[in-house]
């Protein structure tokens, strides 16, 4: 028998077919698109990145900035507002009460015991129609006679406008300028063992001539007149300049004393220490005659003026105005550094 023909024999005429090779194909394209490098319109592509990446970035920018400014303006509204309408002293003319003003801490210009913020609290406290009597709330150690003077005075001349009594209270201490300004009240209540009295004055300083001598220090101070350098630490101090300064020193001394007999009148018991410089306990004060007698704020306010409710008149800077006087005070400073660099000093 004859056997029939099979596709893809030799003798069948027909070719096989051919399975084709997935993989072969598949690099031969990877190698053809390495051969024809990146795809056109790639640069384009890049740039509108760039573009837009830029464009994003001063977006935010300026949403910075336009917030910044938003809130420094919003600070300083608030600094405004704090400065111009916020008053934590602001008290209305109401019901009988006893007005206080705070003497505390080192009385000196810009400090809390400023004569320019206590004058304007007791201006305040007299002026207000409820107010049945001023009391003087005492806690200080002294300090400038200058600023004490201008309390004592301003004192006297509200007391005769208005009628009104002043009281001092004295807490811890009561000395020095501090005893200038109660001398002017009508009484002056202390504690037994509060601190009162020191009614002298003083000026301190030190002296190195003797240790820049022995370091072999040479100090080089030009001055245009004879005493510009008085109380120089660095030079040596004459004798006419220590008896000048001494004279300067007892005449202030006269002042406090005539302030304080004024003050307390009939009441002072004067011995030779009473104005020597010396401090004495609140029981001492009271058998000297430099206070009347033992007693607190309530004590004064409930039996002396009979008002038990008690406003504070004090002054004090409000956080517009301390940030006020930093800023001032670091412009000034710097100010100051660059005159000093380039100009002589005259002080």
């Amino acid at each position: 028998m004859t056997e029939p023909h099979r596709p893809g024999s030799p003798d069948s005429g027909v070719q096989p077919s051919v399975t084709p090779d997935l993989w072969a194909q598949g690099a031969t394209k990877k190698e053809a698109s390495k051969t024809a490098g990146p795809a056109p319109g790639w640069e384009r592509e890049v740039l509108e990145k760039l573009v837009f990446a830029t464009l994003a970035e001063q977006r935010s920018a300026r949403r910075w900035r336009v917030f910044t400014r938003l809130a420094w303006l919003a600070f300083l509204a608030a600094l405004v507002w704090l400065f111009f309408i916020y008053d934590a002293n602001t008290t209305s003319k109401s019901t009988p009460h006893t007005a206080v003003v705070e003497v505390k801490g080192e009385i000196a210009s810009g400090a809390d015991a400023s004569a320019e913020l206590i004058v304007a609290a007791m201006r305040s406290a007299f002026e207000d129609s409820g107010s049945q009597a001023v009391v003087l709330l005492i806690n200080s150690p002294g300090g400038s006679p200058v600023q004490a003077g201008i309390i004592n005075d301003e004192i006297v001349r509200l007391k005769a406008k208005y009628n009104k009594p002043v009281y001092a209270v004295v807490e811890e201490t009561c000395a020095s300028a501090a005893y200038y300004i109660a001398a002017a009240a009508d009484d002056i209540f202390v504690d037994k063992a509060s601190i009162v009295g020191s009614i002298g004055v003083l000026m301190d300083g030190f002296g190195f001539t003797g240790t820049m001598e022995k370091l072999g220090v040479e100090r080089r101070l030009l001055t245009a007149g004879e005493n510009k350098g008085f109380l120089d630490p660095y030079s040596p101090q004459t004798e006419k300049q220590r008896q000048y300064a001494q004279a300067m020193l007892d005449q202030i001394h006269q002042q406090f004393i005539a302030v304080v007999k004024k003050g307390r009148g009939d009441r002072l018991k004067i011995t030779p220490d009473t104005f020597s410089g010396l401090f004495w306990t609140g029981q001492q004060a009271v058998e000297m005659g430099l206070a009347d007698q033992f007693g607190n704020l309530d004590y004064v306010a409930r039996e002396i003026v009979k008002a038990e409710d008690v406003i504070d008149y004090t002054r004090r800077d409000n956080v517009a105005e301390r940030l006020a006087k930093r800023f001032g005070a670091a412009m000034g400073l710097s100010a100051v550094k660059a005159l000093q660099s380039s100009t002589l000093q005259l002080r």
